[in-house]
């Protein structure tokens, strides 16, 4: 990692661990494992992989052949360091740009250059922006200072990211809520609003997917719930509104 003149040699941690519930391929007679096979869609032949090679489609079934060399010959030293660009306030950066977060540890005798990088932008509030290559793709990333650690966060480039003036959506001007309506809604984010706890929330879904195959694996026999309701449309925008106000009110008494 270089900013200015200064190099600290780091390594690169990933930062979170997600817990998707994964599922294999069966096949549903005898239970056995589905093989996916790389096939030529000319002869119908399977290919070895030492002969597969990365094509990119420029229209009319052509394809430019590239290979891992070329790609990595393109800026090799980039592909070593995160050069850091310029520190801005993290509220300037929209978070539609945040793709994968990574910690970063300092790389052999790097304790004190690292630690003073942390400490000067836990101190400045900044974040820094940078660039470097993973796995042949230049990433946009910001370094931030937490718990005394750098946290990297690879990020989207602007091109990349649907701007809401290319969305079909109505504007507030366009549909016209009214004060009312608006006081209602403001009342109702008020009345919801609490600090965040990212421990408070849990993924539901997962945890009944794991009960579920639990369940299944001891050889209980698992009845299907009766699928739920459909919500019924909204008719009344102030009649939801209240009703919704009323309901928070409650479960925070």
């Amino acid at each position: 990692m270089s900013f200015g003149l200064v190099n600290v040699p780091v390594k690169l941690v990933t930062a979170t661990s997600p817990k998707d519930v994964r599922f294999n391929l069966l096949h549903d007679a005898d239970g056995a494992r589905i093989n996916q096979k790389r096939v030529c869609s000319l002869d119908g032949e399977e290919v070895p992989f030492e002969h597969i090679v990365k094509g990119y489609d420029v229209g009319g079934g052509r394809y430019v052949v590239i290979s891992p060399e070329e790609l990595a010959a393109i800026d090799v030293e980039a592909t070593r360091t995160i050069d850091i660009e310029e520190f801005v306030d993290l509220a300037e950066i929209d978070p539609v740009y945040f793709e994968h977060s990574y910690y970063l540890v300092p790389d052999g005798r790097a304790e004190k250059p690292y630690a003073l990088l942390v400490e000067t932008m836990a101190r400045s509030g900044k974040v820094a922006v940078g660039r470097f290559v993973l796995r042949t793709k230049q990433y946009l990333a910001t370094l931030r200072a937490r718990d005394g650690v750098l946290l990297l966060a690879t990020m989207l480039y602007d091109d990349e990211v649907v701007q809401p003036a290319d969305l079909e959506v109505p504007s507030a001007a366009e549909v016209r809520p009214t004060e009312r309506e608006l006081s209602m809604a403001a009342q109702l984010v008020e009345s919801l609003s609490a600090p965040f706890a990212p421990p408070k929330y849990r993924d539901d879904y997962r945890e009944k997917v794991l009960a579920l195959i639990e369940a299944k694996a001891e050889g209980e026999v698992v009845v299907q719930p009766e699928a739920p309701a459909a919500a019924a449309p909204v008719v009344d925008l102030m009649e939801a509104l209240e009703a919704s106000l009323a309901r928070a009110r409650k479960h925070t008494a």
